[in-house]
């Protein structure tokens, strides 16, 4: 009898947990609907339900390398940053947002930010960016040709770099040329954005990545557009002055 009373005893107090646990959580379940007012975390990954990630928020200590079909790589060159990345349905980066900004012992500062979206299995096609240093403070967008990532792709671009760094130095520029002429890199094709005498240009280039058209404002004011040719010598120009 006394063994019967203990096991009813037990049972009561389990069932009493029980409840107090569904009075405290709600009768969802916990770990599908959480809710908080805020939550400090060094680092959250996005998945989707079969464990795929779709977006990537980090401090800079954890920040991640860059995804290539599921995989990760090394990128060192991110640790002094921290933001977040953008991972398609296959696992693979098109994109982020990464930004940091500090000031050294001597005042030097070091700070930027930049926001892009990449081609398919490719780098960035568009790029919001922003760059603060005591020279110089740059803001601008900047719209890139990509090539298609069967043509080149993202392993390509590294051993792109491993080739030339292995040639001399005089025959470097023809290599990176004729890869241009094969239309194997990403080419920049229009830049807006603030200039260091502190005036404003758009500046629309040709397949090669050469400045073939400008609209200029100066820091004083006067507007200008110049016409280039592929030699970067300005054949014409229209200012408020011009008569035609």
């Amino acid at each position: 009898m006394s063994q019967l009373k203990t096991f009813f005893a037990g049972a009561a107090t389990m069932a009493g947990g029980l409840i107090a646990v569904v009075l405290l959580t709600g009768a969802r379940d916990p770990g599908k609907h959480a809710e908080f007012d805020e939550i400090t975390v060094g680092r959250i990954n996005i998945v989707e339900p079969d464990g795929t990630r779709r977006l990537v928020i980090s401090n800079r200590a954890q920040f991640p390398g860059d995804f290539m079909q599921g995989k990760e790589g090394a990128r060192p060159d991110r640790r002094a940053f921290a933001g977040m990345l953008f991972v398609n349905d296959e696992g693979t980066e098109n994109g982020g947002l990464i930004q940091k900004g500090s000031i050294s012992d001597d005042g030097k500062v070091s700070s930027g930010l930049s926001l892009t979206f990449d081609r398919f299995r490719q780098d960035q096609a568009l790029q919001l960016l922003n760059n603060d240093s005591a020279n110089h403070q740059q803001t601008g967008v900047k719209i890139n040709d990509v090539p298609y990532f069967q043509k080149t792709s993202m392993a390509d671009i590294q051993r792109f770099g491993e080739e030339a760094r292995k040639l001399p130095a005089e025959q470097r520029e023809a290599y990176w040329q004729k890869l241009s002429d094969e239309e194997r890199l990403s080419v920049n094709r229009i830049w807006l954005g603030n200039t260091r005498d502190k005036g404003s240009a758009l500046q629309l280039k040709d397949a090669q990545g050469r400045v073939r058209m400008m609209l200029l404002v100066s820091a004083d004011g006067p507007p200008l557009i110049q016409m280039l040719d592929e030699h970067g010598k300005v054949s014409k120009t229209i200012s408020p002055t011009s008569k035609d």
